[in-house]
């Protein structure tokens, strides 16, 4: 099972990222069409990387992979790259960053399913779970109100990112990681890797992730972000 799980994840990271395993330590700079192509929201995303805790692959595009390797040699730490790279690769003033990169095998079995699973967006789902080109799994009050969903990023024919959001008021109950669980065993017994990606700075996602079996081993996930 172990091995079968590590050949699907390094697959769904050949696909993400254009390279996986990274050939050495360091930042490794990869051309990848993919970066052309419109993810799971229909955006474009001309960046985009993944590290190991002692590797980091970036993939661009294609027509920007030597320039970007020039601006990186020195490392992925100077305080203008966002903007240099957003300048570069027409996103404009940018932050260049990194968040947590969890993925998981096994399922803490003790934590129980919940909610109710749609290919497609319904009319009384939030409006947050309308972009997600994969199902949504939703839990519902008493009143038939939903009050949190998982919304399925699917990346590739691989990897699927899960993103949970609960409302305020049913915070502190349980349904994120309830949620999580059973849409991150769905995902498993389908044949599928498994995603969870926060920011560092985002305790309570780090705490659902942890409670359901996505633990830190430190890998990250590299992004270049507009500033607004």
């Amino acid at each position: 099972m172990a091995d079968d799980f590590t050949d699907r994840l390094t697959r769904h990271l050949q696909l993400w990222v254009g390279q996986w395993p990274p050939p050495s330590p360091g930042v490794h700079v990869v051309a990848h069409a993919a970066r052309l192509e419109p993810t799971w929201d229909g955006s474009i995303r001309p960046l985009l990387g993944v590290g190991n805790g002692e590797a980091t692959v970036l993939s661009v595009r294609p027509d920007a992979a030597d320039e970007v390797r020039a601006l990186v040699s020195d490392g992925l730490d100077a305080p203008e790259l966002g903007d240099t790279l957003g300048e570069l690769l027409g996103v404009g003033p940018a932050s260049f960053g990194a968040g947590v990169f969890r993925t998981t095998s096994a399922v803490n079995d003790e934590i129980e399913e919940l909610g109710e699973w749609s290919p497609t967006q319904q009319p009384d789902f939030p409006d947050w779970l309308a972009p997600f080109n994969g199902p949504r799994l939703v839990a519902r009050d008493g009143d038939g109100t939903v009050i949190a969903g998982v919304g399925i990023k699917v990346h590739d024919d691989v990897g699927h990112e899960l993103s949970v959001v609960t409302s305020e008021a049913a915070r502190g109950k349980g349904y994120a990681r309830r949620l999580v669980a059973t849409a991150a065993r769905r995902i498993l017994s389908d044949g599928r890797v498994p995603v969870y990606l926060h920011e560092r700075s985002n305790i309570a996602s780090a705490h659902v992730a942890e409670a359901v079996g996505f633990y830190d081993h430190g890998w990250t996930v590299h992004g270049l972000w507009p500033r607004r």
